[in-house]
């Protein structure tokens, strides 16, 4: 089963109400667990700041069933939520967020215009290479654009390449590329990306940053 199958059908139990969850397993052996019901939720603790920056034309990279791109749609903001998951964007669609299938490295609306691009939820890893993915949202920025990324805790070991997901510790599906990058890490891909680091911050255990192009 490929790995997108895996994550629709986890995602749409997830949205039933069923309890589960998601691993990502590296080859070095390194796992990230996530509770795919916690993306259906209609905010997470630490979504504040985040949407509190993002006060103009948005767009959310891995969107899943929605979660931000509704929240900033409620708040009168255009935004635009992306995901290469059918499930995900049906359920972002019945929760009344805009959202497109679409892959963040093919054609897109808005390119150079966005004001405000979004990886959250661990979305620094699509791909399996940080850098590519900078460059790549730094292209659909508007020069004035902000990125806001989530990062995993400093000192997490980052990773990227093959890697395969598993559904309550299940079988694990065929490869796929993802990546994981901690905070303390981001200087590197940021540079490489010809980014600049703006600001970083905590809130509720999860940590941040927004980047402009250098």
């Amino acid at each position: 089963m490929t790995a997108l199958a895996v994550f629709d059908a986890a995602l749409t139990r997830a949205a039933a109400g069923s309890p589960g969850t998601l691993t990502v397993r590296h080859d070095s052996g390194a796992e990230h667990e996530t509770d795919p019901a916690s993306w259906c939720r209609s905010r997470l603790p630490g979504d504040r700041g985040l949407l509190d920056r993002c006060a103009g034309p948005t767009l959310d990279v891995g969107c899943g069933p929605g979660r931000l791109t509704h929240a900033l749609n409620r708040r009168g903001h255009p935004a635009l939520g992306i995901d290469i998951s059918a499930a995900a964007v049906r359920l972002a669609r019945a929760r009344g967020a805009t959202a497109l299938r679409r892959d963040v490295f093919g054609d897109l609306p808005g390119h150079g215009r966005w004001l405000h691009v979004l990886l959250a939820d661990g979305n620094i890893g699509i791909g399996g290479d940080p850098v590519r993915l900078l460059r790549r949202c730094r292209e659909l920025l508007a020069p004035d654009g902000r990125l806001h990324v989530e990062l995993a805790r400093p000192g997490t070991p980052s990773w990227s390449g093959a890697a395969r997901l598993a559904a309550d510790r299940g079988p694990a599906g065929e490869p796929f590329r993802w990546a994981v990058l901690a905070a303390d890490h981001l200087p590197g891909p940021v540079a490489a990306s010809s980014l600049r680091i703006v600001s970083t911050w905590t809130e509720a255990g999860r940590w941040f940053a927004t980047l402009s192009p250098a």
